[in-house]
């Protein structure tokens, strides 16, 4: 896995880069703002290691600057500057995580291989997002309450979106295993969640992304 290290202390850097790359980790380093600028721009990260305290422009604006630029690269900063005052506004420019200077690099390969661990994809439509593992549904960010059967169904589809479910497989999770009952259940579902799923006649279902 890749990473940018954002450290203008050469010495610091230099033995992080190190610690890290023994581990299996790809480092890149950067002295200050620009050069990260320039790196991110030609390069993909799985995590940025970020300063604060740079030459050139504060490391919370720099994150700033990438998040608006739509770059959600799990961040983790590590700063001398413990004040609340600096850890909130780290935060809240996108940080997922926080160092305080002086620190035992266990630690910080401790937090980087938490934020490395894979995660599950959310799948979107229109307004809806959709976690697959917890089944979770949400419509413009409020979870939506859709009940075993409906929630079964949705997850066939959306788990297969742009193909078509049999319609056999879906009749397996409604109640009565009728076609006039999934009719109903999928009529059901487009106007809870406001949601185009066609029927392709003799074959099934599909939600086409």
């Amino acid at each position: 896995m890749k990473i940018l290290l954002l450290e203008d202390d050469f010495t610091l850097a230099d033995t992080l880069k190190e610690v890290l790359e023994s581990e299996g980790f790809e480092v890149d380093i950067a002295n200050n703002a620009q050069e990260a600028y320039e790196k991110t721009y030609n390069e993909k990260y799985d995590l940025y290691i970020f300063d604060i305290n740079l030459p050139d422009e504060n490391g919370i604006e720099v994150l700033k600057n990438l998040r608006d630029a739509d770059d959600e690269t799990p961040t983790i900063y590590i700063t001398a500057l413990t004040d609340l005052n600096t850890m909130s506004k780290a935060f809240d420019a996108g940080a997922d995580d926080f160092i305080k200077k002086p620190f035992e690099p266990e630690e910080l390969l401790i937090r980087l291989k938490a934020k490395l661990k894979p995660h599950h994809d959310i799948i979107k439509i229109n307004d809806i997002e959709y976690d697959p593992q917890t089944k979770e549904v949400k419509k413009n960010g409020k979870i939506i309450s859709l009940g075993f059967v409906l929630k079964d169904i949705f997850h066939e589809l959306i788990t297969n979106k742009n193909k078509v479910v049999p319609k056999d497989r879906l009749l397996e999770l409604t109640n009565a295993h009728s076609d006039a009952t999934l009719r109903v259940n999928i009529t059901k579902l487009k106007n809870k969640l406001g949601i185009d799923i066609k029927n392709i006649r003799g074959e099934g279902y599909t939600i086409e992304l």
